[in-house]
């Protein structure tokens, strides 16, 4: 997920600011990913985005915008995107990760 270290900018709705963020998915055994932003704690923030969970194919690229509240901006710490495994009655392990991205 980029960028690592994320800014927020005003958006056009005032008391609201945005970020925009891009993914690329090198999993080929994933094709969900959630998105989360979390204060330093790891507590969640209230944000809004088009689609809190994305499908991204093997391969695949996406970018998407963030939205927060002026309330909320000194909070935000993390956004993070976290791969969501499809259930099946299958036996072998698998990997879920969170990769996340700083506000500085």
């Amino acid at each position: 997920m980029t960028p690592t270290y994320p800014k927020w900018t005003p958006s056009y709705i005032e008391g609201i600011s945005q970020t925009t963020m891009k993914m690329f998915n090198k999993r080929p055994e994933i094709e969900w990913y959630e998105i989360g932003v979390f204060d330093e704690e790891w507590e969640p923030i209230p944000f809004v985005t088009k689609n809190k969970i994305l499908r991204l194919k093997y391969l695949g690229h996406v970018t998407f915008d963030v939205y927060i509240g002026a309330n909320n901006l000194d909070k935000a710490e993390y956004i993070c995107s976290l791969s969501k495994i499809k259930g099946d009655n299958m036996n072998k392990p698998m990997m879920s990760s969170k990769i996340c991205s700083r506000f500085k």
